[in-house]
Protein backbone atom coordinates (compact mmCIF):
# COMPACT_ATOMS: atom_id res chain seq x y z
CA UNK A 1 0.00 0.00 0.00
CA UNK A 2 1.20 3.41 -1.12
CA UNK A 3 1.65 6.57 0.93
CA UNK A 4 0.51 9.39 -0.13
CA UNK A 5 2.84 12.62 0.95
CA UNK A 6 0.39 15.86 1.61
CA UNK A 7 3.78 18.14 1.73
CA UNK A 8 4.04 17.54 -1.98
CA UNK A 9 2.98 19.72 -4.73
CA UNK A 10 -0.42 18.46 -6.08
CA UNK A 11 -0.51 20.55 -9.08
CA UNK A 12 2.08 22.45 -11.11
CA UNK A 13 2.54 26.17 -11.54
CA UNK A 14 0.21 28.12 -13.66
CA UNK A 15 2.21 29.92 -16.56
CA UNK A 16 2.90 32.93 -15.92
CA UNK A 17 3.89 36.38 -18.64
CA UNK A 18 7.60 36.94 -18.62
CA UNK A 19 9.13 39.95 -17.90
CA UNK A 20 11.27 40.99 -20.72
CA UNK A 21 12.33 43.77 -22.12
CA UNK A 22 11.12 43.70 -25.66
CA UNK A 23 14.09 45.68 -26.86
CA UNK A 24 16.55 43.12 -25.56
CA UNK A 25 14.72 40.28 -27.50
CA UNK A 26 13.06 41.05 -30.49
CA UNK A 27 16.44 42.62 -32.70
CA UNK A 28 15.11 45.96 -33.83
CA UNK A 29 11.92 46.75 -36.26
CA UNK A 30 14.09 45.09 -39.62
CA UNK A 31 11.13 41.79 -39.26
CA UNK A 32 8.33 43.99 -38.86
CA UNK A 33 8.98 46.26 -41.98
CA UNK A 34 9.69 42.77 -43.83
CA UNK A 35 5.99 42.36 -42.98
CA UNK A 36 4.98 45.92 -44.09
CA UNK A 37 7.08 45.49 -47.49
CA UNK A 38 5.44 41.88 -47.82
CA UNK A 39 2.14 43.58 -47.55
CA UNK A 40 2.97 46.31 -50.21
CA UNK A 41 4.13 43.75 -52.98
CA UNK A 42 0.77 41.78 -52.02
CA UNK A 43 -1.15 44.98 -53.13
CA UNK A 44 0.97 45.30 -56.49
CA UNK A 45 0.74 41.88 -57.18
CA UNK A 46 -2.85 42.38 -57.29
CA UNK A 47 -2.86 45.26 -59.69
CA UNK A 48 0.00 43.87 -61.84
CA UNK A 49 -0.91 40.14 -62.66
CA UNK A 50 -4.75 40.37 -63.67
CA UNK A 51 -3.07 42.58 -66.54
CA UNK A 52 -2.54 39.81 -68.19
CA UNK A 53 -6.12 39.38 -68.99
CA UNK A 54 -7.26 42.61 -69.00
CA UNK A 55 -11.12 41.92 -70.02
CA UNK A 56 -12.54 38.92 -69.38
CA UNK A 57 -15.30 38.27 -71.64
CA UNK A 58 -17.41 35.02 -71.73
CA UNK A 59 -16.46 34.45 -74.87
CA UNK A 60 -12.74 33.99 -73.97
CA UNK A 61 -13.69 31.88 -71.03
CA UNK A 62 -15.68 29.28 -73.59
CA UNK A 63 -12.32 29.44 -75.91
CA UNK A 64 -9.14 28.43 -75.13
CA UNK A 65 -7.53 29.28 -78.33
CA UNK A 66 -9.35 32.77 -78.15
CA UNK A 67 -7.53 33.55 -74.50
CA UNK A 68 -4.22 32.10 -75.57
CA UNK A 69 -4.55 34.70 -78.33
CA UNK A 70 -5.46 37.71 -75.64
CA UNK A 71 -2.34 36.80 -73.34
CA UNK A 72 -0.30 36.24 -76.31
CA UNK A 73 2.79 38.53 -76.03
CA UNK A 74 2.27 39.16 -71.77
CA UNK A 75 5.14 37.09 -70.55
CA UNK A 76 6.98 40.15 -69.19
CA UNK A 77 3.46 40.41 -66.48
CA UNK A 78 4.06 36.89 -65.75
CA UNK A 79 8.00 37.56 -65.09
CA UNK A 80 6.95 40.23 -62.83
CA UNK A 81 4.41 38.14 -60.83
CA UNK A 82 7.30 35.30 -60.62
CA UNK A 83 9.80 37.78 -58.88
CA UNK A 84 6.85 39.32 -56.71
CA UNK A 85 5.98 36.09 -55.33
CA UNK A 86 9.34 35.26 -55.04
CA UNK A 87 10.65 37.94 -53.09
CA UNK A 88 7.40 38.08 -51.02
CA UNK A 89 7.75 34.25 -49.70
CA UNK A 90 11.21 35.76 -48.43
CA UNK A 91 9.90 38.37 -46.70
CA UNK A 92 7.16 36.45 -45.29
CA UNK A 93 9.22 34.15 -43.26
CA UNK A 94 11.29 36.64 -41.85
CA UNK A 95 8.09 38.46 -40.76
CA UNK A 96 6.70 35.26 -39.38
CA UNK A 97 10.17 34.32 -37.53
CA UNK A 98 10.51 37.61 -35.99
CA UNK A 99 6.62 38.09 -34.88
CA UNK A 100 6.82 34.76 -33.31
CA UNK A 101 10.26 35.84 -31.12
CA UNK A 102 8.59 38.63 -30.28
CA UNK A 103 5.13 37.06 -28.66
CA UNK A 104 7.35 34.14 -27.20
CA UNK A 105 8.53 36.72 -25.07
CA UNK A 106 5.88 38.27 -24.47
CA UNK A 107 3.35 35.09 -24.27
CA UNK A 108 2.84 32.87 -21.08
CA UNK A 109 5.20 30.28 -20.99
CA UNK A 110 4.29 27.20 -23.29
CA UNK A 111 1.96 29.40 -25.46
CA UNK A 112 0.72 28.29 -29.24
CA UNK A 113 0.40 31.61 -30.14
CA UNK A 114 3.90 32.39 -31.18
CA UNK A 115 3.71 29.17 -33.40
CA UNK A 116 0.15 30.02 -35.04
CA UNK A 117 1.74 33.03 -36.27
CA UNK A 118 4.83 31.94 -37.36
CA UNK A 119 2.75 29.27 -39.05
CA UNK A 120 0.20 31.43 -40.76
CA UNK A 121 2.97 33.52 -42.23
CA UNK A 122 4.90 30.17 -43.72
CA UNK A 123 1.73 28.94 -45.26
CA UNK A 124 1.40 32.14 -46.61
CA UNK A 125 4.79 32.13 -48.24
CA UNK A 126 4.27 28.48 -49.71
CA UNK A 127 1.13 29.78 -51.52
CA UNK A 128 3.40 32.34 -53.19
CA UNK A 129 6.19 29.71 -54.07
CA UNK A 130 3.79 27.19 -55.13
CA UNK A 131 1.31 29.75 -57.17
CA UNK A 132 4.14 31.60 -58.66
CA UNK A 133 5.99 28.67 -60.05
CA UNK A 134 3.87 27.94 -62.59
CA UNK A 135 5.22 31.43 -63.99
CA UNK A 136 8.18 29.86 -65.30
CA UNK A 137 6.11 27.08 -67.44
CA UNK A 138 3.33 30.13 -68.70
CA UNK A 139 6.62 32.35 -69.35
CA UNK A 140 8.13 29.69 -71.63
CA UNK A 141 4.85 29.22 -73.08
CA UNK A 142 4.49 32.63 -73.93
CA UNK A 143 7.61 33.16 -75.68
CA UNK A 144 6.71 30.56 -78.32
CA UNK A 145 4.53 30.84 -81.61
CA UNK A 146 0.98 30.40 -80.57
CA UNK A 147 0.50 27.49 -83.15
CA UNK A 148 3.50 25.45 -80.57
CA UNK A 149 1.36 25.92 -77.66
CA UNK A 150 -1.47 23.47 -76.75
CA UNK A 151 -4.45 26.31 -75.99
CA UNK A 152 -6.04 23.40 -73.35
CA UNK A 153 -2.54 23.36 -71.35
CA UNK A 154 -1.84 27.28 -71.44
CA UNK A 155 -5.27 27.96 -70.02
CA UNK A 156 -4.49 25.22 -67.20
CA UNK A 157 -1.53 27.19 -66.49
CA UNK A 158 -3.37 30.47 -66.10
CA UNK A 159 -5.99 28.88 -63.66
CA UNK A 160 -2.97 28.25 -61.42
CA UNK A 161 -1.59 31.46 -62.10
CA UNK A 162 -4.45 33.28 -61.42
CA UNK A 163 -5.81 31.65 -58.47
CA UNK A 164 -3.03 29.93 -55.89
CA UNK A 165 -0.47 32.51 -55.26
CA UNK A 166 -3.46 35.04 -53.94
CA UNK A 167 -4.53 32.02 -51.30
CA UNK A 168 -3.39 34.03 -48.58
CA UNK A 169 -5.36 32.39 -45.64
CA UNK A 170 -2.60 31.86 -43.51
CA UNK A 171 -2.15 35.30 -42.85
CA UNK A 172 -5.84 35.27 -41.35
CA UNK A 173 -4.30 32.30 -38.74
CA UNK A 174 -1.76 35.08 -38.00
CA UNK A 175 -3.86 38.07 -37.68
CA UNK A 176 -6.02 35.72 -35.35
CA UNK A 177 -2.91 34.91 -33.16
CA UNK A 178 -1.73 38.68 -33.07
CA UNK A 179 -5.67 39.23 -31.70
CA UNK A 180 -5.74 37.26 -29.19
CA UNK A 181 -2.17 37.78 -27.96
CA UNK A 182 -2.85 41.39 -27.71
CA UNK A 183 -6.09 41.69 -26.46
CA UNK A 184 -5.71 38.32 -23.64
CA UNK A 185 -1.69 39.20 -23.01
CA UNK A 186 -1.11 42.38 -24.09
CA UNK A 187 2.04 41.23 -25.79
CA UNK A 188 1.17 44.00 -28.70
CA UNK A 189 -0.56 46.82 -28.95
CA UNK A 190 -4.52 46.54 -28.20
CA UNK A 191 -5.12 48.55 -31.01
CA UNK A 192 -3.17 46.07 -33.46
CA UNK A 193 -5.37 43.54 -32.25
CA UNK A 194 -8.23 44.90 -32.88
CA UNK A 195 -7.42 45.92 -35.91
CA UNK A 196 -6.46 42.19 -36.55
CA UNK A 197 -9.83 40.96 -35.50
CA UNK A 198 -11.20 42.42 -38.41
CA UNK A 199 -9.07 41.36 -40.77
CA UNK A 200 -9.06 37.73 -39.35
CA UNK A 201 -12.68 38.10 -39.96
CA UNK A 202 -12.43 38.89 -43.59
CA UNK A 203 -9.66 36.71 -44.78
CA UNK A 204 -12.05 33.93 -43.13
CA UNK A 205 -14.91 34.87 -45.17
CA UNK A 206 -13.01 34.83 -48.18
CA UNK A 207 -12.48 30.86 -47.06
CA UNK A 208 -15.92 30.35 -46.68
CA UNK A 209 -16.89 31.64 -49.93
CA UNK A 210 -15.70 30.15 -52.85
CA UNK A 211 -13.47 33.26 -53.45
CA UNK A 212 -10.64 32.14 -51.36
CA UNK A 213 -8.04 34.28 -54.11
CA UNK A 214 -9.58 37.27 -53.27
CA UNK A 215 -8.01 36.47 -49.47
CA UNK A 216 -4.94 38.22 -50.77
CA UNK A 217 -6.60 41.92 -50.05
CA UNK A 218 -7.82 41.77 -46.84
CA UNK A 219 -4.14 39.49 -45.71
CA UNK A 220 -1.89 42.13 -47.25
CA UNK A 221 -3.85 45.44 -45.93
CA UNK A 222 -3.34 43.80 -42.22
CA UNK A 223 0.34 43.15 -43.11
CA UNK A 224 1.05 46.95 -44.03
CA UNK A 225 -0.69 48.20 -40.79
CA UNK A 226 0.21 45.44 -38.76
CA UNK A 227 3.96 45.88 -39.66
CA UNK A 228 3.77 49.45 -39.86
CA UNK A 229 2.59 49.82 -36.20
CA UNK A 230 4.99 47.06 -34.75
CA UNK A 231 7.65 48.15 -36.75
CA UNK A 232 6.86 51.45 -34.59
CA UNK A 233 6.42 49.97 -31.64
CA UNK A 234 9.98 47.99 -31.77
CA UNK A 235 11.99 51.03 -33.05
CA UNK A 236 10.93 53.05 -29.45
CA UNK A 237 11.32 50.35 -26.95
Amino acid sequence: MSTYDRTAPTDLHPPTIRSVDPAATTGGPGWAWSGLAAGVLGLVTFVVAPMLVENWTEELMADNTLLAEAIADSEAIVWATQVLTSVTALLLVIFGAGLRRRLAAQEPVGSLLPTVAFSGALLTAAMCLVGGGISTELFWSLTQDLGATDPDTLSAHLAIFNTIPWVWAGIGMTAGAVAVAALRHGSVQRWIGWVSVVFAVLVLGTQLAPVQYMALLPASLWLVVAGAGLARRERIG
